[in-house]
């Protein structure tokens, strides 16, 4: 993919290091993120009608080995070339990868879709709230789990009833999801181009398979589970990521943050159009709790002064990872705009 200057409107930095105001926020690739949040409950919705036959884990198992061998023939890795440190990060990466995936699809069939996204949320949003030194990330992170906190107080009141094991799930898929933000960033660094993505998400496969081997082998010798297969690692895989990529390159990341904020708010909707789950009061309540601490942290990490500490052991012009930069299922790496106006260069190169 090309950047073309014209439609570029990131703000651009003059010789004094000072961001031009931009002239506002265009249209096309807004509905590039939202495309892309409704492509992937969609796909996650897509998924769920896998379960019965080959269940969540072999769903996993057989929805990241298609992803796998799609990115590995597109992008042709040169692991030949990989050091220990750079093997070492991207199996770490993939390890994660596998797991996100997995605990977010075991949750998915036990609880709503929108119940789900809300608690994963709350992993990338802890991460910032850590690594940041301001007290208000803390505060949106209450915010957040005050949010979640309305899922428990309506299964407890026997307005709905919540499968335990399934919010546990939703549990480990946050705690994966906000190591995912930190292993994604590490592999940009370390790692040029999509080699380290593409490698991690076979090694992510593989993490799976051992949980998920017998519906994976079920699915890929049905052709009709295997279209459905298909169809789900398109929509929650292939097309997310174009898209995202897209407005990644159209959008200030701060823009680019908030819209992606929204994806609890979709993942509501989509459950209750296409699985028939019930959006209750109390639900969209939490949904929008969650929504507003996500945007809450995009903003406040827009408007603080570029003194932010320095790792010890990060390179200069380290980032604050972005917390809902990264799709729900975790095939969007962390993307700095150096690395977007570098990467038709190293496509370059690479050809």
């Amino acid at each position: 993919m090309t950047t073309s200057s014209s439609t570029a409107t990131t703000a651009s930095v003059s010789t004094s290091g000072a961001p031009r105001p931009s002239s506002g926020v265009p249209l096309t690739p807004v509905l590039f993120i939202l495309g892309s949040c409704l492509s992937l409950q969609i796909g996650a919705a897509l998924a769920t009608q896998l379960f019965p036959a080959i269940g969540s884990w072999g769903t996993t198992a057989l929805r990241l080995g298609i992803a796998a061998v799609v990115l590995l023939l597109l992008v042709r890795p040169k692991v030949h070339r990989f050091t220990r440190q750079q093997w070492l990060a991207v199996i770490v990466f993939g390890v994660v990868i596998g797991g996100m995936n997995g605990a977010f699809y075991a949750s998915i069939a036990r609880i709503p879709l929108g119940t789900a996204v809300a608690i994963e949320f709350l992993g990338p949003l802890t991460v910032a709230a850590v690594l940041s030194t301001r007290r208000t990330d803390l505060l949106w992170v209450i915010l957040a789990l005050g949010g979640v906190g309305l899922f428990g107080l309506e299964s407890a009141t026997g307005a709905a009833s919540l499968d335990l094991l399934g919010v546990l799930f939703a549990l480990v898929a946050a705690v994966f999801w906000g190591l995912y933000v930190l292993s994604s960033a590490r592999v940009g660094r370390l790692v040029a181009g999509q080699d380290g993505l593409a490698v991690a998400m076979a090694v992510g496969a593989l993490t799976v398979l051992p949980f998920g081997a017998p519906g994976a082998v079920s699915g890929l010798l049905d052709p009709s589970l295997l279209l459905i297969a298909l169809g789900t690692a398109v929509l929650a895989s292939v097309l997310p990521y174009t898209l995202e990529l897209a407005a990644l390159r159209r959008l200030p990341r701060h823009v680019f943050g908030i819209m992606l904020s929204l994806e609890p708010v979709v993942a509501l909707l989509a459950g209750m159009l296409l699985l028939a789950q019930e959006a209750t009061a109390l639900r969209i309540t939490a949904a929008l709790l969650v929504v507003a601490a996500s945007v809450g942290v995009t903003l406040t990490a827009r408007s603080t002064p570029a003194a932010e500490p320095q790792p010890a052991d990060e390179a200069p012009g380290w980032d604050l990872p972005t917390p809902t930069h990264a799709t729900v299922t975790g095939e969007m790496p962390l993307l700095s705009e150096e690395d977007l106006r570098s990467s038709d260069a190293d496509g370059a190169e690479r050809d």
